[in-house]
C-alpha cells in the first residue's frame, strides 16, 4: 500500500520505518524544503536519528504529490499545528481515504479533540487514533511495543492495523476515540508533574504515588466526559502513563525536572523553544476544558500553578499528601 505521513519528526520517522518493515511505500511531507532536500539527498535521518532511509521512503514539500494515490494518511504533527494542516490538505483529501491521527493533544481555546477537528474540516469517514507506550527510538530499534487503536469504522481498523502491526508492534482496538485521545493527551501533563517530583529530589515511590492518584482522577474525568472509564486500563491509559511518567526520555518529564529544580526562566524557555513539549500545550487545554465543563481536577490546577504561575514546586507534594 501507499502511505502518506504528514510530519518528519522523530515519531513520524519511527512510524515510517515501522511501516516499511511490512513492505509498504511511504511518502513523508514537510513544509521545510531544506530538510526535505537533505533527506532525499543524504538517505539518512540525521540529525533526527542515525537510521538509514530505506528505498521505499520518499520525502516531499508538494501536497499534490503526497495525495496522489494514498491508501492511508497518517498525521503526526504537533497538536498546535493540527488545524492548520487540516485546512491545508482539505483541497486534496478524498473522504474515502482512512486517516490515522498519531498526534497527541487537545486544541487550545476551542478545547476540541483532534478527531473533532478532522471530522469538522476534512469530513473524514474512516478515522483512527493511535496512542500508547511507545518511545520513537524503541520503535526504531525493534523493541516490542503496543498501541491502542480507536477507530470509527471497521475499514479504518483493518487498514491501520495492516499497515502498522508486525512482529514488534501490537495493537488493541476499541471505539472510544475521545477516551483514547484524552488519555494520550493528559498523560503528558501528568508526566510534567512526575518530572517535577524528580527535580525536587523525590524517589520512584513518590512518583508511583502520583501515578496512582492520577489514574483515579483520569478515570473520573473519562466518566464525566462520557468516555469509557475502562480506557484508563488500555495501552493509551495506564500503559502510556507509566512510561511517560517514569523516563527522562520523555520531553514532558524532562521539562518537569527543570521546573522542580527551579531553573531560571531563561533556561526553561530555551528548553520549550528547542523541544516539542506537548504536555505544556495540552495543560492549557485541559485547564480550560475542566473549567468550562465545571469538572474539578485539582491536580491540573496544581501543575498549572507551578508551570504557568511560577508557584513553588513543593505545593505538588503537599497536594498529594493532603488529597482526599
Amino acid at each position: 500500500m501507499n502511505i502518506s505521513i504528514i510530519g518528519t519528526g522523530i515519531y513520524s520517522v519511527a512510524l515510517a520505518l515501522n511501516i516499511t518493515k511490512n513492505n509498504h511505500k511511504v511518502t513523508m511531507w514537510s513544509e521545510n524544503k531544506k530538510l526535505v532536500t537533505s533527506l532525499n539527498k543524504n538517505k539518512t535521518f540525521k540529525p533526527i536519528t542515525n537510521a538509514p532511509i530505506p528505498k521505499n521512503i520518499k520525502f516531499t514539500n508538494d501536497l499534490k504529490l503526497l495525495f496522489a494515490n494514498p491508501d492511508l494518511i497518517i498525521i503526526a504533527s504537533s497538536a498546535k499545528y493540527f488545524r492548520e494542516i487540516c485546512l491545508n490538505i482539505k483541497g486534496y483529501y478524498n473522504t474515502k481515504i482512512p486517516i490515522c491521527i498519531a498526534s497527541k493533544g487537545i486544541e487550545n481555546h476551542t478545547c476540541k479533540f483532534l478527531s473533532d477537528i478532522t471530522k469538522e474540516i476534512l469530513k473524514a469517514k474512516h478515522l483512527g487514533v493511535i496512542s500508547g507506550p511507545t518511545f520513537a527510538q524503541d520503535l526504531i530499534h525493534n523493541e516490542p511495543c503496543a498501541l491502542s487503536l480507536a477507530t470509527t469504522t471497521k475499514k479504518a481498523t483493518r487498514i491501520i492495523a495492516e499497515v502498522l502491526s508486525n512482529d514488534f508492534l501490537k495493537f488493541r482496538s476499541n471505539t472510544d476515540l475521545y477516551g483514547t485521545e484524552l488519555c494520550g493527551s493528559i498523560k503528558n501533563v501528568i508526566a510534567i508533574a512526575s518530572g517535577i517530583l524528580d527535580g525536587l529530589g523525590y524517589t520512584e515511590s513518590t512518583r508511583a504515588f502520583l501515578i496512582t492518584e492520577a489514574l483515579h482522577d483520569i478515570k473520573e474525568l473519562l466518566y464525566k466526559l462520557e468516555c469509557n472509564p475502562k480506557t484508563i486500563l488500555s495501552f493509551a491509559g495506564i500503559g502510556d502513563l507509566i512510561l511517560t511518567c517514569s523516563s527522562p526520555k520523555s520531553r514532558n518529564y524532562s521539562y518537569g525536572v527543570l521546573l522542580g529544580q527551579k531553573k531560571s526562566p531563561e533556561i526553561i524557555s530555551k528548553y520549550l523553544n528547542n523541544n516539542t513539549v506537548e504536555g505544556y500545550y495540552t495543560l492549557l487545554s485541559i485547564k480550560e476544558l475542566t473549567k468550562n465543563r465545571k469538572i474539578k481536577m485539582p491536580i491540573i490546577n496544581i501543575i498549572y500553578d507551578i508551570a504557568i504561575n511560577n508557584k513553588e514546586p513543593k505545593i505538588l507534594v503537599d497536594f498529594l499528601i493532603n488529597k482526599d
